[in-house]
This record gives C-alpha cells, structure tokens and sequence, in this order.
C-alpha cells in the first residue's frame, strides 16, 4: 500500500512572531515566577518572624547582588502580570479586541512595567 502525502499542520516555522505570541508567553512565564517567588517571600517572612541570626542571614542573602537580581525579577514579574491581567479585565468586558488595540495595549503593558519597576526601585532605592 502505497503512503499519501498528508498536509502537516502550521508550524512554528509558517508564522510571523508577533507581539501578541510573546505577551502570552511572558505572562505565563511572569505566573511560573511569581509562584516560585511567593515560596522565597514564604521563607523571608519566616526567617523575618524568627529573628536573630536567621534573619540576619536572610537580609545578607536578600542583599547579595544574586538577591536583588531575583528580587529586581520578582517585581518585574509582579508588574507585568498586574498590567497585563488588567488588559485580559478588559478583554474579558468586550473592549480592545480590534488588532491595533490589541497591539497598542501590549506595546503599553510592555513600556508601563519598565516605567513602573524603574519608578519603584528608584523609590525603594532612594535614590530621588
């Protein structure tokens, strides 16, 4: 028996990358981070609650530059998995469903969590 050619589904390989595929791939990403990171608060807390040397081993871990990378990547992943659930609020109350709403909400998302992770470092910082 002879075999037939089939049509293979779209791969990949056929589409454009596009804005829309990354957004949903990084909120759930941002959902997988912040469920990982809810367990490293988990223990900070406990370390916090514990006192004395625990704590302080703690701080000096949370301080350590590895530390604040995971923590900078915790409240990166915590404002875009805010912004970009209040886009789905909106889709989800009939709004923004035309292609270019969808892609200027995700460009918005996208510069609004680098605007506010900067602004609330530079606050937790100090620095201003």
């Amino acid at each position: 028996m002879a075999t037939r050619e089939r049509p293979l589904s779209p791969h990949l390989q056929v589409y454009r990358w596009q804005i829309t595929m990354t957004m949903s791939i990084l909120h759930r990403v941002s959902g997988v981070g912040l469920t990982i990171g809810a367990f490293g608060l988990a223990w900070w807390l406990l370390a916090m609650a514990q006192g004395g040397e625990t704590a302080g081993r703690a701080m000096h871990i949370v301080g350590s530059p590895v530390g604040l990378f995971l923590l900078f990547g915790f409240s990166l992943a915590l404002v875009y998995h805010l912004l970009n659930g209040i886009r789905h609020l909106m889709w989800d109350a009939g709004r923004g469903y035309d292609i270019p709403e969808v892609y200027k909400s995700g460009y918005t998302v996208a510069a609004l969590t680098v605007v506010f992770t900067a602004l609330i470092w530079v606050l937790a910082l100090g620095v201003v």
